[in-house]
């Protein structure tokens, strides 16, 4: 049975934070570019912004020239089959006295690797009530890095880590019924917002489009990303081949990663890589556009679909859980998951059907505005601190009973 918690939001923000510092563990933060370490950039904010305290404990980064006295940098060295991902070995030292003094009253773990596994290790010692969320598919992830023993052991090691926290949060409904099948326990789904005003069809730009090849008669299909191959970018450079003589159709792809010089020299004449982007030129990007591809199959919430919808894009999506719950409103259309020739197919419909491009923008930008940070922040906090209130957790041999409820008030996919 799935419980829907509701939050007063006239009193949330006074309540909410009472008493909360929190300490957040994980691999990952700015200036790292993706959706984990912006979603927790602005957990740590939120937390602020409603009178809670928050310090924030990862790993070293060779952007970082100025040290923070609000985030402890563990040393790290990049991880070898996916060098934007920086590990740090999992030992308290003095991060555990830094805390000691600190006095957090909650941690959250964010990610299961070495800051991660030092967050839970440092929990269990405390005293500190825990919780973790779950954010990347890694037992996937295994998969297309040829990690082999990952992908075996890896649900056993995730359930473990997970299960001994309170709480583990979770993007969306499709991942919370998967890891309650695979056992994890105490599931509550934390959803994802979006900047309205940031993301916005008033961004779109003339300079943009013809800086991406396109003029009025160009329909520009826009890939935002990292150019990995646990992205589907496979499927979608051979549904560019398919598309490579339309002259009405440019594809246009941003971002960076290990996968990034093998899709340029795979990708056909008619596309166009930026590179990584931000700020107004991402915005300009977006609304430049005209169809929004999202081949990923391994993705747990596409942060980037909602970006993609409240710019006014539709978008073609891989037909799995967390996508299809996402364009459950009528954002986008979907296409059978690493069918190269289905995305093809799809893209050139919408790209000869204007008027259906034009519904599906609507009810795109529709399901984009309904989904607020601030009420998504309202709902977690005050879980948080319904947290603080409960019998610990661990420690526990068997989980024999899973729960999964969204958290209150949060924005859901409709």
């Amino acid at each position: 049975m799935t419980t829907t918690l509701q939050v007063d939001r006239d009193s949330a923000r006074a309540e909410v934070a009472t008493e909360l510092r929190l300490a957040l563990f994980t691999d990952t933060y700015p200036p790292q570019l993706n959706g984990v370490s912006r979603t927790l950039e602005r957990l740590v904010s939120a937390v602020r912004a409603r009178g809670g305290d928050a310090r924030v404990y990862t790993t070293t980064d060779p952007e970082v020239t100025t040290p923070s006295s609000d985030i402890w940098r563990r040393p790290s060295i990049p991880f070898w089959a996916y060098p934007q991902l920086r590990l740090a070995p999992p030992v308290g030292g003095r991060i555990y006295s830094d805390l000691l003094a600190w006095r957090p009253t909650l941690i959250h773990a964010a990610t299961p690797f070495g800051m991660g596994l030092t967050g839970r290790a440092c929990a269990l010692r405390l005293g500190v009530p825990l919780v973790t969320s779950y954010h990347t598919s890694f037992s996937e992830y295994a998969r297309f890095y040829k990690l082999g023993m990952l992908s075996g052991l890896g649900w056993a090691f995730f359930r473990w880590f997970h299960n001994t926290g309170q709480r583990t949060y979770v993007p969306t409904r499709a991942i919370a019924d998967e890891l309650g099948r695979l056992g994890f326990a105490r599931l509550a789904i934390w959803g994802r917002g979006i900047e309205t005003q940031r993301f916005n069809p008033r961004y779109r730009s003339a300079a943009w489009r013809k800086r991406l090849g396109a003029d009025d008669d160009t329909l520009v299909v826009a890939y935002v990303g990292r150019l990995a191959a646990e992205k589907g970018l496979d499927v979608a450079l051979e549904a560019m081949e398919v598309l490579s003589d339309n002259p009405r159709l440019k594809f246009a792809l941003a971002g960076d990663g290990p996968y990034a010089d093998y899709c340029r020299r795979a990708a056909p004449s008619n596309a166009i890589f930026t590179g990584r982007i931000v700020g107004e030129d991402l915005s300009a990007f977006y609304a430049s556009a005209d169809l929004f591809m999202f081949p990923s199959t391994t993705d747990t919430f596409g942060n980037v679909l909602l970006e993609a919808m409240a710019s006014g894009l539709p978008v073609i999506g891989a037909d799995v859980g967390p996508t299809r719950e996402l364009l459950a409103s009528g954002g986008g259309v979907m296409f059978p998951a690493g069918d190269a020739q289905g995305l093809a197919e799809q893209i050139l419909t919408l790209a000869n059907d204007p008027a259906r491009r034009h519904a599906l923008a609507a009810a795109g930008l529709d399901a984009a505005h309904g989904c607020s940070w601030d009420r998504i922040f309202d709902a977690l906090i005050a879980d948080y601190r319904q947290v603080l209130t409960e019998p610990p957790a661990w420690p526990r041999r068997a989980i024999t009973r899973t729960t999964t409820r969204p958290l209150r008030g949060a924005s859901t996919p409709r």
